[in-house]
């Protein structure tokens, strides 16, 4: 009797053990499920259906949960804005980019005239590096101007080159510790180059200016990539240095140009101070280092899809407008600029199909008919109207490919360059005329209508300032109908789905 007693007894203890253990647990559970809720509340019908297909988990487990859900969830809202970031790019404006130029007393007079067909007083930042002193005059609307430093103390030993170089290559580390605020990047080019530089903000928005890059593009010279580096940025044609690393360059510059003193010019020198620093050259095609002779045409009017940066080695090419001046040949490219940056000296390409005849568009600065039917290839190759750098070399040194003026006398083209450019607000349109160049076209015996009727060629163009947050691709072209026999008519704008450069014997408009 006492065993079953105290076997009873056992028994009972043990239900009120599980009856405890068992309320506790509950009491707990609710408790925990309801500071989890505070923070993240939740529908009430979707909690009955997880509190039925889910275990209750421990303490332990459940706070772990909720940390790494807050963890998971930040990681995603930091990736989500990265991406949405980079793709509409930083918002770089124009007050955050400081103009580095490097310029010589000797050449001041004359070359001081580039620098003001782009440069805006009070708008641009950026100061003019001098040798020496020289004239200043308050009214000409001219950057600041700095004395160099003096580079006596470095090793030169380039028997073809200057030592000028040494104080050019120090120009970005110069312009920095003159202490100017809310600098995002640096922009170095010569005295002799014209920045568009709407654009130059267009292609530095494009990226992180936090981060390290060396932003540029090569010459066209084959020959001189070999001798230098397809991988170094022609200082010439201008190059970008964001501001982080213009402050670790200025650290070891100095070091870094002592170590080459066989090097020639300035834009070898920073290369070979950015191999050290583990920065390699970014690639933007429209810096324009125009490292050739002669006549432009042929490259204006073949520019790559990307916007038009710079251009350099003005007084060693004509003018880029005949029968004028390069200052005032400059300027008035710009004026198209003006209008429409984004779209200056892009390519488009379309046929006159009842004359068979070719036409290319390069939107600002010239209009370009060819007789006979040329495909978009070709057309979009440049023609060789200048001279390769080494003027011993043939058209096999260039580091693009080429193609001759003219494969026929009768398919040399008939150029129309840009008179004036207005614009026109109810329509959201450019209206630009462009005159027939009078130079003499060879003899040709083909029984077609002949370019040479026309006096001129009026170009209707739909503005678009959002053209390079899209993909790259030319605009469209096509021909307008006219009762004038000595004008032609085109618009030139976005495609239409499924419109492409071909020759077509009914055109819809």
């Amino acid at each position: 009797m006492q065993r079953a007693s105290q076997t009873s007894l056992i028994r009972s203890n043990l239900a009120w053990f599980f009856l405890t253990m068992a309320f506790l647990y509950i009491f707990y559970t609710n408790i925990l499920l309801s500071d989890n809720g505070k923070d993240c509340p939740v529908n009430a019908t979707n909690l009955s259906a997880q509190e039925n297909t889910e275990p209750i988990e421990s303490t332990t487990n459940l706070s772990s949960t909720s940390i790494t859900s807050k963890v998971e969830e930040k990681k995603e809202e930091e990736i989500v804005k990265m991406l949405s970031q980079r793709s509409q790019g930083y918002d770089t404006e124009l007050k955050h980019i400081v103009f580095g130029i490097a310029a010589s007393s000797n050449l001041w007079e004359r070359r001081k005239e580039y620098i003001k067909v782009w440069w805006r007083p009070k708008v641009t930042r950026g100061v003019v590096w001098l040798d020496k002193r020289v004239k200043v005059r308050k009214e000409e609307g001219l950057p600041k101007i700095q004395i160099s430093e003096n580079t006596s103390s470095f090793k030169y030993t380039n028997r073809q080159g200057q030592r000028s170089a040494l104080r050019i290559s120090r120009v970005v580390s110069e312009t920095l510790r003159l202490g100017m605020k809310d600098v995002r990047w640096f922009v170095m080019g010569d005295d002799d180059t014209v920045f568009i530089v709407e654009n130059v903000v267009r292609v530095l928005s494009k990226y992180d200016h936090r981060q390290f890059y060396y932003v540029g593009s090569s010459s066209e010279s084959h020959i001189q990539n070999i001798f230098f580096s397809y991988s170094m940025a022609y200082g010439g044609g201008g190059f970008a240095i964001s501001y982080p690393l213009a402050k670790e360059l200025a650290k070891m510059q100095d070091r870094c140009i002592n170590r080459y003193p066989a090097l020639y010019g300035s834009d070898d020198r920073m290369h070979a101070c950015m191999a050290e620093l583990g920065v390699p050259l970014t690639k933007e095609l429209g810096f324009h280092q125009y490292d050739v002779y002669g006549n432009l045409l042929g490259l204006l009017t073949s520019h790559p899809v990307t916007p038009l940066v710079s251009l350099h080695h003005l007084d060693v090419v004509q003018p880029i407008f005949p029968g004028m001046t390069q200052v005032k040949a400059l300027q008035r490219l710009l004026d198209s600029a003006k209008f429409d940056s984004a779209s200056l000296l892009q390519q488009s390409i379309c046929y006159d199909a009842e004359r068979f005849w070719s036409i290319t568009v390069s939107w600002g600065y010239a209009v370009q008919l060819m007789r006979g039917v040329m495909s978009p290839r070709e057309l979009e190759m440049p023609t060789r109207t200048f001279l390769n750098w080494y003027q011993r070399a043939d058209y096999t040194a260039y580091a693009f490919n080429t193609r001759p003026l003219m494969r026929h006398p009768c398919q040399k083209p008939f150029v129309f360059y840009v008179s004036k450019i207005r614009y026109d607000p109810v329509r959201n349109q450019t209206i630009g005329i462009y005159y027939r160049d009078k130079a003499a076209s060879p003899y040709c015996r083909w029984r077609m209508d002949s370019p040479e009727k026309l006096e001129s060629v009026v170009v209707f163009k739909t503005t678009d300032n959002l053209r390079w947050q899209k993909s790259p691709r030319r605009d469209c072209c096509r021909v307008l109908p006219s009762k004038k026999t000595s004008s032609m008519y085109l618009w030139v704008g976005n495609c239409q789905e499924g419109e492409i450069s071909e020759l077509v014997q009914e055109q819809t408009l």
